[in-house]
């Protein structure tokens, strides 16, 4: 079991809300400051030298981590099943303070900036997925998200995002640009293929001087050091998009971080994909329904996602935001005004190359029968289909190195396809209710998409684990629209 991930992730200014989470929960919490002695732009040694220019029409990924444990039932609320109701008692929203996505599920209404992203067919939610294991562990769920295995991967295990690199073929655009990661450094980007490690640096306001000071110090004194150190601040003032030592606008960490992520990732010779993790979703006490500790949490997100959206400019059109966690709540409130530990829970798809404006995957219900175990919200949809469907839909990944590769003894979990714009295969349907009969595939004409300072330690880069080698198995093809499956699909109201 590997705990070098948080519970944190960017400082949302919530850390009194987040150690309020369960024991697990303050244990990752308080790692990550005792382990946070290094200022941020040491990481920024990390950066690639990339061997040629991109463009804005190279594909972007930006994978967001929610740490602790996000509620799923009060993020994408499932107003149409009444149980719901019944069940979170004074943590319901209500109907009509949720933004309506379809005749069935409606956003938390703190969601406003990824709701108006949904209405413009840039924002699409995968209800009721959870990772492959159930165990409800924080440790062991993020680990197991985060390392692309089919249950508890061994000590050491490199992250399946590391794979997904060095499986890409030489010269592919996304291999040459790297990965960049925001904050401290996660498993899912551990492994042999380097990464970008960047922070806004936290030790105050500090002036150019003192940087260039720096600088000179180091070139008559470790040449090797002052140079990466200078690659290091070029990565940070283009994160930054303005002088390292500059007076700039006064927002929060985690705004910063959605900022340096898209300002790298637009940039020229920048990284095509960058991890970003947020914390504090652990919410055991005085949850809150419309207003409270999760829709503060919410609002901050939302927040950070408008703000990627309008700092990436021309490149938010071949973007995909992918938002997960690592398992939703128990589906009823708790003695504490809270939720507790659960499975099934939603993942949040924004961006311009986002099919969006759909409810992705198949409902399972609230009653007593329909609960997992049941407590919890039962997961429908693996979330390493959801992965495939965009590394395959959007970066051209192959089934065999999904499979045997990125996600090692995979192959009976099928690629949920239809995700992304302009995709080859054409999207598939599923009701809400019944199975239907399956009826042959429509494809309607997409129209074209509209036009911190945070403590952390650097990014270590260890050998890849050897997988396993399972028998190369063709990935099952998609259902057609209208075919539900237990794998998902749109949830057409």
């Amino acid at each position: 079991m590997s705990h070098d991930h948080d519970n944190m992730g960017i400082d949302t200014g919530l850390s009194i809300a987040a150690s309020e989470g369960c024991e697990e929960s303050r244990i990752l919490i308080n790692r990550r400051h005792l382990l946070g002695v290094s200022a941020g732009f040491f990481s920024w040694a990390y950066m690639p030298t990339f061997a040629q220019a991109g463009t804005a029409d190279d594909p972007r990924v930006l994978f967001v981590i929610l740490r602790g444990g996000m509620d799923g039932l009060n993020v994408v609320v499932p107003y149409g099943d009444k149980t719901y109701y019944t069940l979170r008692g004074e943590l319901a929203i209500p109907e009509a303070s949720t933004i309506k996505v379809d005749s069935f599920f409606g956003l938390h209404p703190a969601l406003v900036n990824f709701g108006a992203m949904y209405k413009a067919k840039e924002g699409a939610v995968i209800h009721a997925v959870a990772p492959p294991l159930r165990n409800r562990s924080h440790f062991d769920v993020q680990d197991n998200l985060e390392t692309g295995m089919p249950n508890q991967p061994p000590v050491g295990a490199s992250g399946w995002l590391n794979r997904l690199l060095t499986s890409l073929k030489a010269g592919d655009s996304v291999k040459v640009g790297g990965a960049v990661q925001i904050g401290n450094a996660p498993v899912i980007m551990r492994g042999a293929a380097p990464v970008l490690g960047w922070s806004p640096q936290k030790l105050g306001d500090i002036s150019g001087d003192f940087y260039s000071a720096l600088q000179k110090l180091y070139a008559s004194t470790d040449k090797p050091l002052g140079e990466v150190l200078g690659l290091g601040l070029k990565a940070n003032e283009m994160a930054l998009g303005t002088n390292p030592g500059a007076v700039t606008e006064k927002i929060t960490d985690l705004q910063k971080a959605f900022r340096g992520a898209a300002r790298l990732m637009a940039a020229e010779k920048g990284p095509r994909i960058s991890v970003l993790s947020v914390g504090g979703f652990d919410t055991h006490l005085d949850q809150g329904g419309v207003t409270g500790a999760l829709a503060t949490l919410l609002r901050a997100l939302d927040t950070g996602l408008g703000d990627f959206k309008a700092t990436i400019g021309d490149a938010w059109r071949k973007t995909v935001v992918v938002c997960v966690t690592e398992f939703g709540r128990a589906a009823a409130i708790n003695g504490s005004s809270g939720t507790d530990h659960g499975v099934g829970t939603v993942a949040l798809l924004a961006g311009g190359a986002v099919a969006g404006g759909k409810v992705y995957g198949e409902w399972p219900g609230l009653g007593a029968k329909d609960l997992y175990e049941g407590r919890d919200l039962k997961p429908t949809t693996d979330l390493r289909s959801v992965f495939k469907g965009v590394l395959q839909d959007h970066l051209d990944v192959s089934n065999d190195a999904l499979n045997n590769e990125v996600f090692p003894g995979s192959s009976k979990v099928p690629v949920m396809s239809g995700l992304v714009k302009f995709a080859v295969a054409p999207p598939f349907v599923t009701d809400k209710k019944a199975p239907v009969t399956p009826t042959p595939p429509v494809v309607a004409p997409v129209s074209p998409p509209p036009q911190v300072p945070v403590i952390q330690t650097p990014v270590i880069v260890s050998p890849p684990v050897a997988p396993p080698a399972p028998p190369k198995v063709s990935t099952p093809t998609p259902p057609n629209r209208g075919t539900p499956t237990a794998q998902g699909g749109a949830m057409t109201g």
